[in-house]
């Protein structure tokens, strides 16, 4: 059963912002959190348009000690990549990984990604 949804589009500014701080915001937008009619199973989020990504800010050696991995299966393929190297690469992508983090692991995930827009 779907339900008339009003959504709204959230525009925010990262520059200076801490990467987790923002991600958690821009999570709970997404989910509808902050809207009295949340519920769990439905997909009640808003739009958020995120700009001036490549001015985030990080606490301490974030930026040289936090790894991204991934693994193509085959032996000795496991590939490592640093958030600074990753930011210098394609900045929207240690964001947008940080917030899928954090939203719920169900089919509800893909479609609040979708309304997730980064400009770099």
């Amino acid at each position: 059963m779907k339900k008339n949804v009003q959504r709204k589009l959230h525009t925010i500014d990262a520059s200076g912002k801490i990467l987790g701080r923002l991600a958690t915001q821009i999570s709970v937008l997404l989910q509808g959190k902050h809207k009295p009619s949340f519920q769990k199973h439905t997909d009640v989020g808003d739009s958020v348009l995120v700009t001036n990504i490549s001015k985030i800010a990080f606490t301490g050696n974030k930026a040289l000690d936090k790894k991204y991995y991934r693994h193509s299966g085959y032996l000795g393929n496991l590939k490592t990549v640093s958030l600074k190297e990753s930011m210098e690469k394609k900045p929207s992508n240690a964001l947008r990984l940080a917030i899928s983090g954090m939203l719920p692991k169900n089919r509800l995930k893909s479609r609040m990604l979708k309304r997730l827009t980064i400009k770099d």
